[in-house]
């Protein structure tokens, strides 16, 4: 059985800059990550740990127009910008992205092709993946896509700390804690994505709430028209974040 971990989270922007001198402005890091070439899109990045943020913006849209079908993460931000600049995705890590497949296609999900990522970062340093995407959605929200990274966990985290990809806030610590889903039908789509990604159901104190774990952290799905991912929920020891909601286009970004 695979081992599944929060990976990333996609946030569609029209400007990189403006996202990143908006985090930049709160005290946390956020830098200019590169261009996936074979897309049309390019990123920046901001890392709590190895869950992280991508600012994802369009680089060449007639490359993304033409993409291949299966590449949903830029079809979604080709479909989505410059009009709404949300929270498209979430990414899950997995150890094994070929049993991960397997898995999935018992539940009968219009699956891509696993595909071979790369791109450099901006130190010049050649960055390497495997990624399916999950096309369609259920009840309006979509599904998240899987990628494998190149290296353990352990050694990634080793090699993006040791290199100062992954470095301390300026801000103070701060943990990336939920990912929270406003959708029509909490307990269907919660029950939906358990079944199917195998997550467990945990317990809330939120009556309002449907929760679902993912390693350290929450996947959770509260009533809403949204059907779609809508906030990111931090803890923080910082003063001047505690109780701030930082807002960038239409996602929210809260402290607690």
């Amino acid at each position: 059985m695979p081992i599944f971990n929060w990976d990333h989270t996609v946030h569609n922007v029209n400007d990189l800059k403006v996202a990143l001198e908006t985090f930049k402005e709160h005290g946390l890091i956020a830098f200019k990550g590169g261009s996936h070439k074979q897309w049309g899109t390019y990123n920046a990045l901001s890392y709590f740990g190895l869950t992280y943020i991508e600012f994802l913006g369009i680089e060449d849209p007639e490359l993304v127009e033409k993409a291949n079908v299966f590449d949903v993460v830029a079809k979604d931000a080709f479909k989505m910008l410059p009009l709404h600049e949300a929270f498209s995705r979430v990414a899950i890590r997995t150890d094994n992205i070929d049993e991960t497949a397997a898995l999935l296609k018992n539940h009968q999900l219009k699956l891509s092709s696993i595909i071979d990522g790369k791109r450099l970062n901006a130190q010049g340093q050649l960055i390497e993946w495997r990624m399916m995407t999950i096309d369609g959605d259920f009840q309006g929200l979509l599904y998240p896509f899987f990628i494998q990274w190149k290296g353990s966990d352990a050694e990634r985290l080793k090699k993006l700390t040791e290199s100062g990809i992954i470095q301390p806030h300026p801000a103070g610590k701060i943990t990336l804690r939920d990912a929270v889903f406003h959708v029509s039908e909490p307990a269907a789509v919660a029950d939906h994505w358990k079944k199917v990604f195998g997550l467990p159901m945990i317990e809330s104190d939120d009556d309002n709430a449907v929760t679902l774990g993912i390693a350290d952290k929450l996947f959770v799905f509260k009533q809403g028209d949204a059907n779609q991912l809508t906030q990111l929920v931090f803890n923080t020891d910082a003063p001047h974040l505690k109780g701030k909601t930082i807002t960038i286009g239409e996602a929210q970004y809260v402290f607690s």
